[in-house]
Formats: C-alpha cells, structure tokens, sequence
C-alpha cells in the first residue's frame, strides 16, 4: 500500500467527520422545538395551590415550635449538627472554625462570642437567640439576617431544625424552658 491510498483513506475519514458536524448544525437550525404556552393536558397535583399559599405570605401549617421540641429527639439533632461541625464546635470552650462555637447559644446575645468575627448585619440586629431566632435562622440564614457571612442554605424541614434546637439545647443551656406547644 502505497502514501496515496493512505491520503485517501484519510481524506474520506475527514470528510464523512465533517459531513457530520455539518449535517449536525443544519438540523439545529433546521429543526427548532417550540412549546406550547398552555399544557394540552393539566395534570392536578396541588403544587399551584401550595405555591399560591406561599405566594400570599401564608406561614407554613403544621405543629408550632414549641410542639415540635417536646418532641425532639436529641440524638437525631446531633446527627443534623454533623452538617454543621464542618464550621462550628460545640465543646464548652473550644476554639471558633469558620462559624463561632456554639456551646450555651441559647439565649446568648447575637454577634458576641469573644474571638469570632462576626459580619455586620448580625452585630446591628443585637439581641438574644431565642428558640424563635433560631429556628428562622437555620431555616435560611440569609433571609433571617441580610448581609450575614454565614453561607449555609439551611434546613428545610421543621423537625431537622428543631432536632438540632433541642441539641444544642443540652450544650449548657438545658434549663431554659421550651416555648408553649400550642
């Protein structure tokens, strides 16, 4: 076999590449999907009627806070502060990560942990971390404080949080009293 029949062996492997890339791109322009504006079949699953619900500023439905930490399971808390541990500790005295340490939070004023620095937004809001600051705070950190340093989504369901609430609750602090179960 001589250099020539490799040319064209060559040749016609680079020209069917191209063929395709070619074909590819004018089927592309060629054939553009378009969707209907309205489904032809609806399907009832209840979600426009939950997200009209939240829309309209409606607080969730379901047992109150303090419902909630009656019924906590602490050890599951310490299984959703696993999440947490990667920034925070929980040691009586232990050192600040990235997040403050979080031994004794409840009722502890915001933003005045000795040796942690704190972003603005959270020093300016002042107070105590109540059992209600808390859990709208690990909800979503960035809609309860804006401005806050902290990046964490937060915990989406109720009974996560209060897990953890209840937690961090026997880390020094076990004597404040739960909120009423409404």
């Amino acid at each position: 076999m001589n250099s020539f029949e490799l040319n064209k062996i060559a040749g016609a492997v680079l020209a069917a590449a191209l063929a395709v890339v070619v074909v590819s791109a004018v089927a592309d322009i060629a054939v553009s999907p378009t969707y209907p504006e309205k489904m032809a079949y609806v399907i009832d699953t209840g979600a426009e009627e939950k997200g009209a619900e939240k829309s309209e500023g409606a607080e969730e439905t379901g047992p109150s806070l303090g419902a909630l930490l009656a019924s906590a399971d602490v050890a599951k808390g310490e299984k959703v502060f696993k999440k947490c541990s990667s920034c925070h500790t929980v040691d009586e005295g232990g050192k600040n990560k990235v997040g403050p340490n979080l031994h004794a939070i409840l009722n502890a004023e915001k933003g005045k942990k000795p040796g942690f620095g704190y972003s603005g937004a959270l020093i300016e809001m002042g107070g105590t971390w109540t059992y209600d600051h808390l859990d709208a705070f690990l909800k979503k950190p960035k809609d309860f404080i804006k401005g806050t340093k902290m990046s964490f989504a937060g915990i989406k369901k109720p009974g996560d949080r209060a897990n953890l609430i209840a937690y961090l609750r026997t880390l020094g602090t076990s004597d404040i009293p739960l909120p009423a179960a409404n």
